[in-house]
């Protein structure tokens, strides 16, 4: 169930959903998952439900943040399940990196690349280079009409939906 007010969550629909994880299903299993911006968790708990071994979730938003641990009950897997409430950029600035994750989903505000485009290509750099395994993908969302080139990763592939494009991303060599 998604949170009170329009602005907090940008769900994404069933039909790119499904084609997301029939791409990414031989990864899933036994995977250690990051959901960034995770709103009421949808890309992190499908992996859950998939397989994925751990999956944590980062969301600043109080409202998303109670939904997302109902969420996390309802479907029993607390035991898998860590929710990080807060600023994100700041958590990642403080984290050491030793958990590194197999697939993280990025699916910011889609008003973080034009307001605030710096913080997102420092972010990215820091996961590319102490967070993401060096088998690991990072998976993007954006507004189709957007762009936005994140260092240390190299775009693996790339899928438009409408008026969404989604990039896979893996380390640079």
């Amino acid at each position: 169930m998604p949170p009170q007010g329009t602005d907090v969550t940008r769900p994404i629909t069933d039909r790119v959903k499904q084609s997301l994880f029939d791409i990414l299903t031989p990864r899933i299993e036994g995977a250690r998952v990051y959901d960034l911006f995770a709103g009421t968790g949808s890309m992190g708990l499908e992996s859950l439900s998939r397989g994925a071994s751990q999956a944590t979730f980062f969301e600043a938003d109080r409202s998303a943040v109670q939904r997302l641990k109902q969420n996390i009950a309802a479907l029993g897997v607390e035991d898998r399940a860590k929710v990080i409430a807060g600023d994100l950029f700041k958590w990642f600035e403080g984290s050491a990196g030793e958990e590194k994750a197999d697939l993280i989903f990025v699916d910011r505000p889609y008003r973080f690349l034009t307001e605030r485009p710096e913080a997102l290509r420092g972010l990215a750099e820091r996961i590319a280079r102490c967070d993401l395994a060096v088998d690991g993908l990072l998976i993007f969302r954006h507004d189709a009409r957007d762009a936005l080139e994140l260092p240390r990763l190299d775009r693996y592939d790339s899928r438009s939906y409408g008026g969404m494009t989604i990039e896979l991303l893996r380390p640079a060599e």
